[in-house]
């Protein structure tokens, strides 16, 4: 019975997330169809052990008793307590799932994590990358492919004079704006995103981000772009806004290179989007 009642949690815990949505606080939906599918096949688990429970019934009862309750001390002090762990640890996650508020990453993560490339650079381990600002999937492709794909996306992205980033484009032009910068040098871009105040910047200059998901949570980065107003500005962190204005370039001592930068010339606040991630679609 209390596997049923944990396997049936789990498959309520997988729908409810689809209905709500929030589904997508944890993966890139591009693998939706896998975390729904489990719906199933965990709801045909929990029905398998409803009828196994019903079925079998009293000798079931009696073997728990007797385990639980029987004469053997030194079995009992050998068994309960290990199942007891076991069911601890595979409902703690069920019920962290259902109980407690969805977290959304942000600034505060950012700060914790620190703010600098050697990040993408120095960690090897490409299930353990978080990256920082630039997006960079090449570990995700083979080399020939991976080049291919960037080319082509810095023709898409550069060809037209304006380009408007969003929930689709966000993360593929964002990786052709860094590795191709002189092809959009002086192009009008827009962008999205959750105000940061990184380290050795100007009064009137921050960064844009959102964090940027390829696969699933574990690998979240956070990317975007420096912004420059003309004048001084005073936005606290995970503030949103949109910002519009010409694309350059800029030497930032902290990376000790020089990345791209948006002089501003339009831009407003705005409100926090009801999915802040953005994806990487293929």
């Amino acid at each position: 019975m209390i596997r049923f009642i944990i396997l049936f949690g789990f498959a309520y815990l997988f729908l409810h997330l689809h209905l709500t949505g929030d589904i997508s606080k944890y993966i890139n939906m591009r693998y939706g169809y896998l975390s729904f599918s489990m719906i199933f096949i965990i709801g045909f688990m929990a029905v398998y052990q409803i009828v196994k429970w019903n079925v079998e019934g009293g000798k079931v009862h009696a073997k728990v008793e007797e385990k639980l309750f029987g004469h053997d001390h030194s079995h009992e002090n050998n068994t309960w307590w290990k199942k007891g762990l076991t069911y601890a640890l595979v409902v703690f996650p069920l019920i962290t799932g259902l109980f407690l508020p969805i977290a959304t990453l942000d600034s505060t993560i950012v700060r914790a994590k620190g703010f600098h490339f050697a990040e993408i650079d120095n960690d090897k381990d490409q299930y353990a990358n978080h990256q920082i600002l630039k997006p960079d999937t090449s570990q995700y492709y083979e080399s020939s492919t991976y080049k291919k794909m960037l080319k082509s996306d810095m023709v898409k992205y550069s060809k037209p004079n304006y380009l408007y980033l969003n929930d689709d484009n966000f993360l593929r032009a964002l990786e052709a704006v860094y590795n191709y910068p002189g092809d959009f040098s002086n192009k009008k871009i827009s962008i999205m995103g959750f105000v940061y105040h990184g380290d050795s910047l100007e009064k009137n200059q921050l960064f844009l981000f959102r964090f940027g998901i390829i696969h699933c949570i574990a690998d979240a980065g956070v990317f975007g772009l420096m912004v420059q107003f003309p004048h001084n500005v005073d936005y606290k962190d995970d503030t949103w806004m949109r910002a519009e204005g010409m694309l350059t370039e800029t030497y930032y001592q902290p990376f000790k290179q020089t990345i791209p930068v948006i002089k501003v010339t339009k831009w407003k606040q705005v409100e926090k989007p009801k999915s802040p991630y953005a994806y990487r679609k293929y």
